[in-house]
């Protein structure tokens, strides 16, 4: 009788082996199904080995029943299965379950793989319980299961993600203590967590400072660390790293270039820039669209725009790399008051088969509307037109703004309406244009309705809006609105500019003198 219920088990375990090797899973749970309900007898391996299959296939609810089926039979899973079962339920984030699990396996003397405490780890500090995950590491030591470098690197990186670099830092003095030489990746993760907290001195002398000679570097450490200082505005130090790490065998990369680069630019020290391009023009690192993207703003920004333009044309286009820098550059002849160069700039694109976009038109426009030619202007609208480039709200605000200031306010409440009705919701910034169009032209109950208007539509007036409003209410003499718009306008936090302050208190005052 035993033996043929032996060879049945066999049988039983065939066929689900055979199912799961197939991918019918279903066919599987069907036929363990069979087997627990028949007179074979199910042990410990059978559920050990299908609970497998089903976290395996990420079936967690019924790998939950079947848990419980197996316990009730007084049957318990393997240390192995435990750990798989709960870095598989860290995937759903099923906290009350893996609590469940570690309570089962706390009371059978069972103690999971690291792995699996590493993983669990990893989801409560992705989830920012770093008080779970500090005892956690408390139940490791004291189940005898030490935490690995693993670990530590996981628990230091949440640390300094919910900023308690206190607590980071001395997660990492125990760790070294332990013996453990970090690697890259425990490095970066304190290093990354300091430097996102302004800490780049600490996160410095805690890793190329003390561990100078026990750890090799990789690039990616050298170039946050590079990058902390530049942001700190601390360029000595950001190239003193840069020599440290080739003095050590490490090669700065494209990165390790562009961050200094970076710092250059913003900071206008435009010898410097262009001296490191050219340093890597002759080296091996060549500069990529970023590279001279960031060298051609910063010549922008420093006013040197021809040169700019030289960049351009004999570097970014022979190497293929114009991407859209003659917006930047045409932006920039603008500035300076230049409109026709770029103009000028913008016919030479074209004549090279780049197509501008709506941004190239809308600086020229705003441009020309400045300086009072509308004949271009309008031009540049119909150019538009033709190529099926439809203005954005910038363009729209520009206009309006523009219509507003040279007293057209009807045409600019008209276009303002048109861009309503190409389905373009107005900004804040374009209701400011045309609330002081009204304001100027002293049709102040058409700009309080402007006012009601963009509040309706869910938007909130800013510091400029309460202040247009409340000039033109004042000039009207309009007071009762005025308290009713200074009240909302402090409730906001905003203030009056002082001059209008003591106009308003002065009137205040002499009602209640009257």
């Amino acid at each position: 009788m035993y033996k043929i219920l032996g060879k049945q088990r066999l049988i039983y375990r065939s066929l689900i082996g055979n199912y799961v090797k197939a991918g019918l899973i279903d066919k599987a749970i069907q036929v363990f199904d069979e087997m627990s309900n028949s007179d074979c007898r199910v042990f410990s391996i059978d559920y050990n080995r299908f609970l497998g299959v089903l976290i395996k296939n990420l079936r967690f609810e019924l790998a939950e029943h079947y848990y419980n089926l197996m316990v009730s039979k007084g049957f318990s899973l393997s240390s192995f299965t435990y750990s798989r079962f709960s870095s598989g339920l860290c995937k759903v984030k099923n906290f009350e379950l893996i609590c469940r699990l570690f309570e089962d396996m706390d009371r059978l003397n069972i103690v999971p793989d690291i792995w699996a405490y590493n993983i669990y780890l990893n989801l409560l500090c992705s989830e920012n319980l770093v008080d779970n995950a500090l005892e956690l590491l408390r139940v490791m030591r004291e189940k005898g299961r030490e935490p690995d470098i693993v670990s530590y690197t996981i628990t230091i990186s949440g640390l300094c993600r919910v900023k308690r670099l206190d607590k980071a830092v001395e997660m990492w003095k125990i760790m070294i203590k332990k013996g453990f030489e970090p690697d890259n990746d425990a490095c970066r993760a304190l290093v990354l967590g300091l430097f996102d907290n302004g800490k780049v001195d600490l996160a410095y002398e805690l890793t190329v400072g003390d561990m100078k000679g026990k750890v090799k570097f990789n690039v990616v450490i050298y170039n946050v660390l590079i990058d902390g200082f530049c942001q700190t505005g601390r360029i000595d130090k950001a190239q003193a790293i840069k020599s440290f790490m080739i003095r050590n065998g490490c090669a700065p990369d494209l990165v390790t270039y562009n961050v200094l680069l970076n710092y250059f630019c913003n900071e206008l020290m435009l010898d410097e820039a262009e001296n490191l391009v050219e340093k890597m023009e002759r080296s091996r690192m060549k500069p990529d669209v970023y590279s001279y993207n960031q060298l051609l703003k910063g010549l922008c920004k420093g006013n040197r725009v021809d040169m700019a333009y030289v960049l351009m044309v004999r570097k970014m286009e022979a190497k293929g790399l114009i991407d859209v820098s003659y917006n930047t550059i045409i932006r920039a002849f603008c500035k300076v008051g230049r409109a026709r160069r770029a103009f000028k700039l913008l016919e030479e694109i074209q004549k090279k088969g780049i197509v501008p976009d709506v941004k190239t038109f809308t600086t020229l426009i705003k441009a020309f509307l400045r300086e009072g030619n509308l004949r271009i202007a309008n031009n540049l609208l119909e150019q538009m037109a033709k190529m099926g480039i439809s203005p954005d709200r910038i363009l729209y605000t520009v206009i309006i703004d523009h219509r507003c200031k040279i007293g057209s306010v009807e045409i600019a409440h008209s276009i303002f309406h048109d861009m309503v009705g190409q389905g373009i919701a107005p900004d804040v910034v374009c209701y400011n244009a045309l609330i002081s169009g009204f304001c100027k032209a002293q049709r102040v109950s058409e700009a309080m309705h402007l006012y009601e208007e963009m509040q309706s539509r869910g938007l909130y007036p800013d510091e400029l809006t309460f202040k247009l409003i409340i000039g033109g209410l004042i000039r009207q003499m309009n007071y009762s609105l005025v308290y009713g718009v200074w009240d909302r306008m402090m409730e906001k936090g905003f203030t009056l500019d002082r001059d209008i302050s003591e106009i308003l208190i002065n009137v205040i005052h002499s009602k209640d003198a009257s």
